[in-house]
């Protein structure tokens, strides 16, 4: 007879996600019954539906259970859920409802837990889009010139890692490190697993299973997206006086790259820095289009750019101590 697995706890945080919610409890909820776990679905105030889209799946089964996270973000949200409903269960997992998931995640991830014995299991992201927009941001996030090489925006064997895209945790682990940090609405999975690998936990990323993330659909909305990112990352290099890796660094320069464009009409150097940013991402975009043999990812140059231009002003704007941070990313 098979070893029934530890009991778990699956904590959904979401914001507007009347689109996905649904479907994906659906999916959830088999997983859970053979897990033995609840699924909390924290919502920060939904607008859309997301709401009564829950409440209707949990009249379907008792295991699902809605939350109100006044504080909105994501990271007071699985707080809050760890804190009501963590008792008695071993291991949190984090789901994304922004996001793709096989059929078998839930377990993969507790199997490669006990089997490795890490406190934390974290997954490639693999990014897919349906729309024009969300393809070309989908081919930049899922490149080197839009991420800069980090591992879990690329299929893992299994490997022993500093940091990866959060999906399953030993409860007793985050609760000894204090969960996450409240004060960040972006980039608090990074900071954690800070925290987690200075108390001496271990963090495994997933040679078996992985999710699928879909992207902004707007330019707009990858800009805003990526602003919170830049400053989710000032902020933890604030608060623990780490440097930025070199693949950090260099979108760093972006802004003021920009800004020294600025002074082009003084002399026409200025301009240099910035044209040959833009001739590299859309040369890549173009090139990506050529060899992919799909239109549809020219635009991964311009959603690059984006990305960079967002992500370096929010970082030097939390440096500088400008700005508000926005809501949930």
């Amino acid at each position: 007879m098979m070893q029934a697995l530890p009991s778990s706890l699956i904590v959904i945080p979401c914001l507007n996600e009347a689109a996905h919610i649904g479907v994906l409890l659906d999916q959830l909820s088999p997983a859970a019954a053979r897990l033995g776990a609840r699924i909390v679905v924290a919502d920060g105030g939904s607008t859309d539906g997301t709401p009564a889209i829950v409440g209707e799946r949990a009249k379907e089964d008792p295991r699902i259970v809605l939350l109100h996270n006044e504080k909105r973000i994501q990271s007071a949200a699985i707080n809050l859920a760890v804190a009501r409903f963590g008792d008695g269960a071993e291991y949190l997992i984090r789901i994304d409802a922004h996001g793709g998931y096989p059929a078998d995640y839930c377990e993969r991830l507790v199997e490669e837990a006990l089997a490795t014995g890490a406190d934390s299991v974290v997954v490639s992201m693999l990014t897919s889009g349906s729309g024009t927009v969300q393809k070309a941001a989908a081919a930049a996030q899922n490149s080197k010139l839009g991420t800069g090489g980090s591992k879990h925006r690329h299929l893992s064997a299994g490997e022993w890692v500093d940091h990866g895209h959060h999906a399953l945790m030993r409860i007793s682990a985050f609760q000894a490190v204090g969960g996450y940090d409240e004060t960040f609405s972006h980039n608090e999975d990074a900071e954690l697993d800070y925290r987690l690998r200075q108390a001496g936990y271990r963090i495994w990323m997933s040679g078996r299973t992985q999710m699928v993330y879909y992207p902004r659909a707007s330019l707009s909305g990858l800009y805003f997206q990526y602003l919170g990112y830049g400053r989710g990352r000032a902020k933890n290099v604030l608060k623990h006086r780490v440097i930025p890796k070199v693949r950090q660094m260099v979108p760093l320069l972006v802004f003021p790259v920009v800004v020294l464009a600025a002074f082009s009409f003084m002399h026409w150097l200025a301009a240099v820095p910035l044209l040959i940013w833009a001739t590299v991402c859309l040369g890549y975009g173009l090139w990506t289009a050529v060899s992919q043999r799909n239109a549809d990812v020219a635009l991964a140059g311009v959603s690059a750019m984006v990305m960079h231009f967002g992500w370096s002003v929010g970082f030097w704007l939390q440096l500088l101590g400008l700005g508000k941070q926005r809501g949930v990313a």
